[in-house]
């Protein structure tokens, strides 16, 4: 299949491989300059627009007015080629699935969401959680590209904004969780307890799971080179405030890592990994620790 890609950021580029290396053809397109070296096989474009012109496209760009100002405002959507597929892996809001699926709809195209659930490192082995919801022939035919770039497609419905909800809400849960380790973190380690044999006991009694175990692991050893920025789990969790304002939901945990992820970037900290709310205290007049490996030393 003729496969246009739009956004070669770390994530997008596995992505864009793993479809070269399945047999598909891909045209691809970055707001800033790629170097060939770096996507053997993939044909970069001179525009956007040429990408619209294939069979389906990918857009896996860095929030909504990203995606506004590319594909939306650019006209790309008018433009497109007939019977054109676009998948949205982003992240973005619930309000702008709605919107993109109205304006899919009027031109007459096919518009899924398809967010993901993994690092670059999972995305470059093909091992994504793809969350899929859209219409479901929509979906189905684009279930084989999905194939090579997913350990499993999640059909979450037939309404695209119901993908980008649960992915929302993913990573809310996963922030909140980094924030109850963290916590735990601060009461033993307030007793000389080290957080080595803290997450020992925890892993192997109350808490086993993926964001537990990987997280542990990096603030244990203090490793807070990113695989998810903390500036974009801040967009993130804001955007999931402004959706359960929008549902009438008070969500207090939700507002606490949102404010707690406001201070991380606020310290400077934003292209750390969000775990790095490790190291941004509670309380705003301490600064961030500066023992060996914390994030003052990390290259």
């Amino acid at each position: 299949m003729q496969i246009g890609f739009i956004g070669l950021g770390s994530m997008g580029t596995a992505m864009a491989l793993n479809l070269v290396k399945a047999g598909h053809e891909v045209l691809a397109w970055n707001r800033s300059e790629v170097s060939p070296d770096t996507i053997p096989g993939v044909r970069l474009l001179g525009s956007p627009q040429e990408a619209f012109q294939a069979e389906v496209v990918f857009t896996m760009l860095s929030d909504d007015a990203a995606i506004r100002e590319v594909v939306v405002d650019a006209g790309l959507i008018r433009g497109a080629r007939r019977g054109l597929i676009h998948v949205v892996t982003s992240t973005i809001s619930v309000a702008f699935a709605r919107e993109l699926a109205s304006l899919h709809e009027e031109a007459g195209l096919g518009y899924v969401s398809a967010p993901v659930l993994g690092r670059p490192n999972v995305a470059a082995s093909g091992q994504l959680n793809i969350l899929a919801a859209g219409k479901p022939d929509t979906v189905a035919a684009i279930e084989p590209v999905l194939a090579p770039l997913s350990k499993k497609v999640w059909k979450l419905g037939v309404e695209p904004a119901q993908a980008n909800a649960a992915k929302l809400a993913a990573n809310m849960m996963i922030a909140m969780a980094i924030e109850a380790m963290v916590e735990g973190i601060a009461l033993t380690e307030s007793v000389g307890l080290d957080r080595t044999d803290f997450f020992e006991l925890i892993l192997g009694t109350l808490f086993a799971g993926r964001a537990y175990e990987s997280y542990s692991a990096q603030l244990t050893e203090r490793r807070f080179e990113p695989g998810f920025k903390a500036k974009l789990a801040l967009k993130d969790m804001r955007l999931a405030s402004a959706l359960s304002e929008e549902a009438g939901h008070t969500l207090p945990m939700l507002a606490v890592v949102r404010e707690r992820l406001v201070s991380v970037v606020s310290a400077g900290l934003g292209e750390k990994d969000w775990s790095v709310m490790a190291e941004v205290p509670h309380r705003g007049d301490e600064a961030p620790s500066s023992h060996p490996g914390s994030v003052e030393h990390d290259a």
